[in-house]
């Protein structure tokens, strides 16, 4: 019984422990990769979807001024489920962003989805961040 006990608990001991470090290979550097997903469609019904030229002026005037090194940005159209149950579909503009993963990199991150959400009456900017080996070659 002893052992069936010990046996059972090693996948809950396995899921406790953490992840390895992230290695790079020789000539690349740990980073972050974020992508950040700009919905266009806005929670006031009134107010139509945020513009092309909205979008560039958000893209001159706050995502440069915060990550003036460099940044790529794609057009994309998403869903999700809403509460109701409904498929709801936008336009969407993705923002992919690689940088050292320290206090100011984070400071302009949150910053630019605060002054997204602020700007085009947002709900959420969905982040999704993962570690990344890079290098240019």
């Amino acid at each position: 019984m002893k052992v069936l006990a010990a046996m059972l608990m090693l996948p809950v001991l396995a899921a406790c422990s953490s992840q390895p470090a992230q290695r790079c290979r020789p000539g690349e550097t740990l980073q972050f990769h974020d992508l950040l997903y700009f919905g266009t469609a806005t929670i006031d019904s009134a107010r139509p979807a945020v513009t092309e030229a909205e979008w560039t002026r958000f893209l001159d005037e706050v995502l440069t001024q915060h990550f003036p090194e460099g940044l790529t940005v794609l057009q994309a159209t998403g869903q999700w489920r809403s509460g109701s149950g409904t498929i709801m579909r936008e336009g969407s503009y993705v923002l992919s962003l690689v940088h050292p993963g320290n206090s100011n990199a984070e400071e302009s991150i949150t910053a630019v989805i605060q002054a997204y959400k602020a700007a085009f009456d947002q709900k959420a900017v969905l982040r999704v961040r993962n570690p990344a080996c890079v290098a240019f070659r």
